[in-house]
């Protein structure tokens, strides 16, 4: 992951993630717990694997499997959650990597048939990533099993010490695993959110009883910013494809929204101790629930106060209808309203996917959540084995929305099969003596843009060719005796094992080329000139990876980033104007979200995938950042409205205004969408301001059947405008930067 730089803090803009400051150049290695409990495990298993096959049994195919399936298990390969979740998912790995392991031997013997397998199968293993995490993380550890028999030298009858060198390095790497291992991202990210929940509950409390001091909304503030950074700490989302894993993600979307509207709200009313008794008791009984909804992330068993939110929300609501659209001041009482029951209602919304991500919530709650998110009905009826094809099929839905040319998983999926495929013909053509690392160099260094991808590679060759020159001067100083080989080895794994994520890029190859000039010294004594040959193989690799770069979507997931902006702000815009006709009467049909879901998981996924490009950005974080909480401000605002019941009543003057203006503000976000497109729009006029709604009670004779529903929608509407002006500028950026020609 690039590091990043903060954005400006302003009041205004208290809402956008804030980006961690880098506080040390790159190439200075940093400290890392996780990254040192991995060297340990690895240093631990790799060496004794490696010894036990060679030096007691006497099987060069089992060593050479084991050490690297150790490599691959414990070093390729970061699986979280909980000690089952590690389980299941190395078991996985153990499964994937055998059936690989067999197809990669058995392809080896000709070059048309491994360059042709290789595409659809490292197609697959890298496209599941999208299915969450632990898949994602597997797949180059998966991907090892099969290159490295793929590109070796081999028949059929070694495929049982393969094997078995391998399920050695899964059963003892899984172990290794499960007893010495660091917190996951998952859980980190469960702290993030109950932190970000109590910060917001005491916030809310403190102004209820009076207390306006800035302090709290600052500290409240902090926490999302935190919350958000574990977010998008990986290139991946730190949640998978069940249901609890989905509930965390849209636990983190429904925590930002929550302390925008409670900042917003406490920035007009700084004093609610002097509110309406009912909304002021709809406030404190949010504060209870965030509170507990704190409790449960951090595995308490306390009561979720969902009841007494509902019961507060239903006397906001009769409060508003006792008090009767002719009332003086009740414009300004639904005002009030709209901003206590937004908040309790994203606090309730956050609470039942609180309790879903830790597998506490009942059939009601999860059927409620369907819908919501998903717009499908509950299946009460079904049995456990229809719910999980149910399952099943819901999973293969989600996996289904990245079968584009808009998904980052797509297109990534598709060059690296290439890539390999392209790296295994070169070396079987060539007659390189080790094929193999011709491979392992384009898998190295392949990145999702071509320049990233031409930077890697040099720095690539620098580490092998650093490596190789300490690997020499090692061997000269210690000789090819195996007693002192033996020593070394430890100590080089050790060092490769930590430098992924704490060393720079080219200081891991240089470990991991020492590494390899000791272990094939083990097998056959050549001294230095072992990493000359390595020097050529990765030459080798790296120079296809430039040329499939160059070749195959050169731009990378920056073209991606702008495009899937496009497709957020176009579905969000869309669902925000069918939600809002919905919940007028204009529409009758409920509004589907599944459109601004996918775009939504799409731009996350580029987003991702840009930032953890290595080099320099020409779009500031903050403009990105800044746009994406646009798009989900406005999906998030739609799936407030969505939750509304449709009033069944015939048009009136006040209601079609409204629609109007929904459907203007939607025509306004495709405005934004076009000019992101990828068609180059040349010397067009600026980008047209945003549209300004004009109070819908002013003038006179105003009658509806029910103005609170009207107001309600009228208040989303002008909650959600006055940040649209904030887009303008990011979008321009983004835009030339689009249409910029990749190598510049």
């Amino acid at each position: 992951m690039t590091e990043t730089s903060s954005p400006p803090e302003t009041r205004s803009a208290g809402w956008l993630p804030r980006l961690r400051q880098p506080s040390r150049p790159a190439w200075l290695p940093v400290w890392s717990k996780p990254a040192a409990m991995r060297a340990v495990r690895a240093t631990l298993v790799v060496p004794g694997a490696f010894a036990f096959c060679y030096e007691v049994l006497g099987n060069l195919q089992m060593a050479t499997f084991a050490a690297f399936g150790g490599f691959a298990t414990l070093v390729l390969a970061a699986f979280g959650g909980t000690w089952r979740d590690k389980l299941i998912a190395h078991l996985g790995l153990a499964l994937t990597g055998s059936l690989l392991l067999v197809i990669g031997t058995a392809v080896n013997s000709s070059v048309l048939a491994a360059t042709l397998v290789t595409i659809p199968v490292v197609f697959a293993v890298l496209f599941a990533g999208v299915i969450g995490p632990n898949v994602a993380s597997g797949g180059t550890a998966a991907l090892l099993a099969y290159v490295l028999p793929a590109a070796s030298p081999g028949n059929l009858s070694m495929i049982p010490s393969r094997l078995e060198g391998w399920w050695l390095a899964s059963v003892l790497g899984t172990l290794a695993v499960l007893v010495f291992s660091p917190r996951s991202p998952g859980a980190q990210l469960r702290k993030a959110a109950a932190d970000c929940a109590r910060a917001l509950a005491g916030v809310l409390d403190a102004s209820v009883r009076g207390d306006s001091s800035p302090e709290c909304r600052e500290a409240a503030i902090e926490a999302k910013h935190q919350l958000q950074n574990a977010f998008t700490a990986t290139p991946y989302r730190p949640t998978g494809l069940a249901r609890a894993d989905q509930a965390l993600a849209r636990l983190v979307g429904l925590l930002e929204w929550c302390t925008a509207v409670v900042c917003e709200s406490l920035r007009e009313y700084r004093d609610l101790s002097g509110v309406e008794e009912v909304e002021r008791r709809l406030l404190s009984d949010t504060a209870v629930v965030l509170e507990n909804m704190a409790a449960v992330l951090d595995g308490g068993s306390g009561k979720s106060g969902l009841d007494e939110l509902e019961r507060g929300l239903a006397a906001s609501v009769e409060h508003l209808r006792r008090l009767g659209p002719d009332t003086d001041g009740y414009a300004e009482a639904v005002h009030l309203s709209f901003h206590a029951r937004t908040a309790a209602m994203a606090a309730h919304t956050a609470m039942a996917d609180a309790l879903v991500a830790t597998r506490r919530a009942d059939p009601a709650i999860m059927a409620d959540g369907r819908r919501r998110w998903f717009g499908t009905a509950p299946l009460p009826d079904f049995t456990a084995g229809e719910r999980r094809l149910a399952r099943l099929g819901a999973a293969v839905s989600l996996v289904s929305r990245h079968a584009s040319l808009r998904s980052v998983w797509f297109l990534t999926s598709a060059r690296g099969a290439v890539a390999l495929a392209a790296a295994i013909a070169v070396a079987d053509l060539t007659g390189v003596q080790r094929g193999f690392w011709v491979v392992l160099g384009t898998m190295s260094v392949l990145r999702t843009n071509a320049a990233a991808t031409g930077a890697t590679a040099l720095r690539a060759l620098l580490g092998t060719v650093v490596g190789t020159v300490i690997g020499g001067v090692l061997l000269g100083v210690i000789g090819t005796s195996p007693p002192a080989l033996w020593v070394a080895m430890p100590i080089a794994v050790l060092i490769a094992s930590y430098s992924p994520g704490a060393l720079p890029f080219a200081a891991g190859q240089a470990a991991f080329t020492v590494v390899v000039s000791v272990l094939f010294n083990l097998l056959a004594p050549v001294g230095w000139r072992i990493g000359v040959v390595r020097i050529e193989d990765v030459a080798l690799g790296c120079a296809v990876s430039v040329v499939v770069g160059a070749l195959f979507w050169p731009r990378g997931a920056a073209a991606l980033v702008a495009d899937d902006l496009a497709d957020a702000f176009r579905a969000g815009g869309a669902y925000l104007a069918n939600a809002a006709n919905w919940a007028l009467g204009l529409r009758h049909e409920p509004p589907v979200a599944a459109a601004a879901i996918t775009a939504g998981l799409r731009l996350d996924d580029a987003l991702r995938g840009f930032l953890a490009e290595q080099g320099a950005k020409r779009v500031p974080k903050e403009d990105l950042w800044r746009l994406v909480a646009g798009t989900l401000r406005a999906r998030l605002t739609a799936h407030s409205l969505a939750g509304l019941p449709n009033p069944q009543v015939e048009p009136d003057p006040l209601r079609t205004m409204l629609g109007e203006q929904a459907v203007q503000l939607a025509g306004w976000y495709d405005h934004l969408a076009s000019r992101l497109d990828r068609t180059d729009h040349g010397d067009l006029p600026p980008i047209v301001p945003p549209p300004q709604f004009r109070d819908p009670l002013s003038g006179s004779g105003v009658t509806v059947r029910d103005l609170s529903c009207a107001l309600w929608v009228s208040e989303h509407l002008r909650h959600i405008t006055p940040r649209l002006a904030e887009l303008v500028e990011p979008v321009q950026v983004v835009a030339a930067q689009r249409h910029r020609p990749w190598w510049r």
